[in-house]
């Protein structure tokens, strides 16, 4: 599976990629924790949670359910995809 979101900001690519251990920079500790929580939400829960921080929900999902994600985050981060 190959999902793109070239609307995900290079920030939350960034915090992201922290939380998996895989580059970018740390969050602060409220957008840490909710990273957290949408990294560890049921099906339900992670549809209420990116309808609502459609950009941190949109950046988990990828990095945690398509094969490519993580490098793609990493190309929007280094700004090799559009953000």
């Amino acid at each position: 599976m190959s999902t793109t979101n070239p609307s995900i900001p290079a920030e939350v690519a960034a915090h992201v990629l922290s939380h998996y251990g895989r580059g970018g920079y740390p969050a602060a500790d409220w957008t840490a924790s909710l990273i957290s929580l949408i990294d560890r939400a049921d099906m339900v829960h992670l549809a209420k949670l990116t309808a609502t921080f459609p950009y941190y929900g949109a950046a988990i999902t990828l990095a945690k359910y398509d094969e490519e994600g993580i490098a793609t985050l990493q190309r929007i981060l280094r700004g090799e995809v559009a953000a």
